[in-house]
């Protein structure tokens, strides 16, 4: 030990010596590595386009995706491997809300919120409480709009609960299941196409749905205009986090394919919300039967309701 520390010292007596006898003398630093070309495939990075790079795995996906790839390697058929995406805590799913309600542009919100670990747990809740909105809601507007007419009697509709629960749960798995699959064989075709993880945009679609909860409660209101504007206001917001998160994954594609791809994004995305407000909340109303009042003569006097 004693001879290693004399010879180290006798190093750093030379480097001394070096550095007074030539200043401008080069010295290595090992706590200083050379820095490394982000360049690394031989490209021009386009401004804006660092941080899609990592989805479209020109970056440190590949990184992410061993990373990913190590915390889910149980088999998909146990319970473990399930586990993982309820895996949150409180923290990470309002700031997952919020990065839904309030998109930053520019942002990809797969990359900002949900890679490192795409949960279940937020879609799930925020789709159940979603079809109570809508039902318990729509019943509500019902109620609301009869109130006062004599030949009205409230009925609950428990069948809207599950009409409300078909609809959104399918929206929310067999869009995603069709997207997936679309980008999957794009991917086959285009090198450059980026193939999100189905859970990646089961949790996308999960979290865009979050603003209609309000908005369904809000639906309450009968004037027919404030709900179209809200509507209107909802659609655009949660239509933005789908447009800014797909549209790095398909705009190296065919131009006419790529616009088409996102067009069908936010035109289902709007027939969900549209096709909820008309069938819960501007229903027709219903022909109620007429009274019959009897009158002491014997003949009977019909009324017309309005």
């Amino acid at each position: 030990c004693q001879n290693q520390r004399m010879h180290l010292f006798a190093e750093f007596d030379d480097a001394a010596n070096l550095l007074a006898a030539n200043p401008d003398a080069t010295t290595i630093s090992i706590d200083e590595p050379s820095d490394i070309p982000k360049n690394k495939h031989g490209r021009l990075q386009q401004p804006g386009r660092e941080e899609d790079d990592e989805l479209l795995g020109t970056d440190d996906s590949d990184k992410t995706e061993l990373l990913a790839g190590q915390k889910k390697s149980a088999p998909f058929w146990t319970f473990e491997y399930y586990q993982t995406f309820f895996d949150v805590d409180t923290y990470q799913v309002l700031d997952r809300i919020k990065g839904s309600v309030f998109p930053v542009p520019g942002k990809n919100f797969v990359r900002l919120y949900i890679r490192s670990n795409p949960d279940l747990y937020g879609p799930f809740w925020i789709c159940a409480t979603l079809v109570f909105a809508i039902a318990v809601s729509g019943n509500l507007s019902n109620f609301l709009i009869h109130l006062g007419k004599p030949t009205y009697h409230y009925v609950p509709e428990f069948r809207k609960v599950s009409i409300a629960a078909t609809t959104i749960y399918a929206y929310a798995w067999l869009v995603p299941l069709a997207l997936w699959g679309f980008l999957m064989w794009r991917n086959s075709k285009v090198m450059n196409i980026v193939s999100y993880s189905f859970m990646e945009i089961v949790c996308v679609y999960g979290y865009s749905l979050f603003i209609y909860i309000p908005t369904a409660i809000l639906w309450i209101i009968p004037q027919r205009v404030v709900r179209w504007v809200l509507v209107v206001f909802s659609l655009c917001l949660s239509g933005s986090v789908l447009v800014m998160t797909f549209w790095p994954a398909v705009r190296d594609d065919n131009r006419r394919i790529a616009l088409a791809t996102v067009a069908t994004i936010v035109l289902l995305h709007a027939l969900l919300a549209v096709g909820c407000l008309a069938y819960f909340f501007d229903a027709p109303e219903l022909d109620f039967p007429a009274p019959i009042i009897p009158v002491h003569n014997g003949t009977t006097i019909i009324t017309k309701v309005q």
